[in-house]
């Protein structure tokens, strides 16, 4: 009994030891069951796949480019291919005068461009069938253009043909408007024409004004102090120099101090007295003296190198026909005025003026808008010649002006010289007499008889003449290209002298119209003689 008893236990042990392991395995298995569960549950993502990189990618960003547009399949891109030819072929076309085929044209890019608003206005990409017809359509005309010989080659040839026509009417057009501009610039206005006509009639019918002018010269002793200031014009017209005269007068701190010393020739000479001597009154206590120059005994043609030329057959040939080198000079380089006395008196200062130590010369194309008198006491550092440089471009320098193929001008001038401008000039007479200043003048003048070594103008002597006799002045002091070019406000508001150089002068129709005022301010326009001829 008792075997049996333990053999009892024994088995009860063992049924308790094999439901604890089926507990626990169950409990393992439930456990690996809901991990399963939650693993499934969670789907792990696929790995990308790496975007393809293209050459043009980065070209393409920021493009409205649709991936449509760039797909090797795309109707859409075909069709944009196809406008884009026939519109080169459109203009083509119109350059042949073949308008009924670039009517053709025109017409089926509309209806291309039809077909692409549509496909964009539904959102979704053309499909082959419904373009197929207007491909086609467009494929027939382009056909036809190759076959009318719209090739890139042929139309090379027809635009570089084209571009050659058009360069050689730009060259004609831009000739006749230099040619022109030039006679425009030339031309006498009538106005100015009547009113030296009717100031002559009035200095010789008016026996008083002629007597009040005489006595006022007689007794100024203004014209020789050297303590005064000095200025001297060269020049034939009337309102031009009464334009100088005034603007000087009215922006002078001491007006009283200032003299003008002008000169003229016998045709202007009684208008340019009766001017100033009717407007005396109106300048200031300024002093204004009036001379012309035929009354110089020195200026004579054996004195005188420009007088000796204009005796010269082929030098009015030059000037005055035009006839003896078949129209190859430029028209510019052919007028007179370039011979004229009163352009070429600034190389005779010293004999104009004996008395005078230093003077400041104007051209009559100026206006002036600050006081100058500082311009006196300016260290010349024993040069001659005070002028403003006008070298910040490479066009004014020595090379611009002269001829360099010629060996006087080679040997003799550095050809990136510095030049500089005519116009607003102090000149130190006492140095220019001791350095024979015109004597310098003389040789170059009479070594260019020829005209080989400059053609234009008295700049190009000028700058021979006072090669290394000038002092450089401050830019404010004389502002240029008023009378051919756009200047900068700030600089305009800055400078003490405004110069209206070029064709385009302010008392001229063609002049440039935003420049007029700063002219016009100084014109008396309430003088009864300017009402009687039109002045306005």
């Amino acid at each position: 009994m008792r075997r049996r008893g333990g053999d009892s236990f024994r088995r009860a042990g063992r049924r308790k030891i094999s439901n604890v392991v089926w507990w626990v395995l169950s409990g393992i298995a439930l456990l690996l069951f809901f991990l399963i569960l939650s693993k499934a549950g969670h789907i792990e993502p696929r790995p990308s796949i790496p975007k393809r990189r293209y050459r043009n990618d980065k070209f393409l960003e920021g493009m409205n480019m649709t991936e449509e547009m760039l797909s090797p399949t795309s109707v859409a891109r075909q069709v944009n291919d196809q406008i884009a030819l026939a519109k080169a072929f459109v203009v083509i076309a119109k350059e042949s005068k073949n308008l009924q085929f670039a009517w053709d044209l025109s017409a089926q890019i509309r209806n291309s461009q039809l077909l692409l608003s549509s496909a964009a206005t539904r959102r979704s990409p053309l499909t082959v069938l419904e373009s197929e017809p207007t491909i086609r359509d467009m494929a027939v005309l382009l056909y036809q253009a190759q076959q009318l010989h719209y090739d890139s080659a042929t139309m090379i040839m027809r635009l570089k043909a084209s571009i050659q026509a058009l360069e050689e009417q730009m060259s004609s057009v831009s000739e006749k408007s230099s040619k022109y501009g030039q006679i425009a610039a030339e031309e006498v206005p009538k106005s100015l024409y009547c009113l030296g006509v009717r100031l002559t009639t009035e200095w010789f019918q008016n026996l008083d004004l002629q007597r009040h002018l005489k006595e006022r010269s007689r007794v100024d002793s203004k014209l020789t102090d050297n303590s005064l200031y000095h200025f001297c014009v060269f020049s034939d017209n009337i309102i031009a120099t009464s334009v100088v005269v005034n603007s000087t007068a009215l922006n002078s701190k001491a007006p009283e101090k200032v003299v003008f010393h002008l000169v003229t020739n016998e045709i202007n000479y009684a208008a340019m007295k009766a001017w100033f001597a009717i407007n005396m009154d109106n300048l200031r206590g300024v002093t204004v003296e009036v001379q012309k120059f035929e009354d110089f005994s020195w200026l004579n043609a054996s004195y005188v190198p420009v007088l000796k030329q204009l005796q010269d057959s082929d030098t009015q040939s030059y000037y005055f026909s035009g006839h003896n080198d078949d129209g190859r000079t430029p028209i510019k380089f052919r007028n007179p005025k370039y011979l004229s006395m009163l352009n070429h008196l600034r190389f005779y200062i010293p004999e104009v003026f004996p008395a005078l130590k230093k003077v400041v010369f104007l051209d009559d194309d100026v206006v002036v808008q600050k006081d100058l008198s500082s311009l006196f006491s300016i260290d010349l550092n024993k040069n001659v010649n005070g002028a403003v440089e006008t070298c910040m471009e490479t066009f004014h320098r020595y090379h611009k002006y002269l001829n360099y193929s010629h060996p006087l001008i080679r040997s003799h001038f550095d050809p990136d010289a510095c030049g500089w401008a005519f116009g607003m000039n102090v000149f130190d007479l006492v140095e220019w007499r001791k350095r024979n200043v015109t004597g310098i003048y003389h040789y170059w003048q009479e070594k260019n008889v020829d005209r080989t070594l400059w053609k234009l103008g008295t700049l190009p002597p000028g700058l021979l003449t006072f090669y290394g006799l000038t002092e450089a002045l401050e830019a404010s002091w004389h502002i240029l290209g008023l009378g051919y070019t756009n200047v900068d406000a700030r600089v305009i508001e800055k400078g003490a002298v405004l110069h209206f150089n070029g064709n385009l002068k302010p008392w001229l129709k063609i002049g440039i119209e935003k420049y007029k005022p700063l002219w016009e301010r100084y014109v008396d326009y309430s003088s009864p003689f300017m009402q009687q001829c039109n002045f306005h």
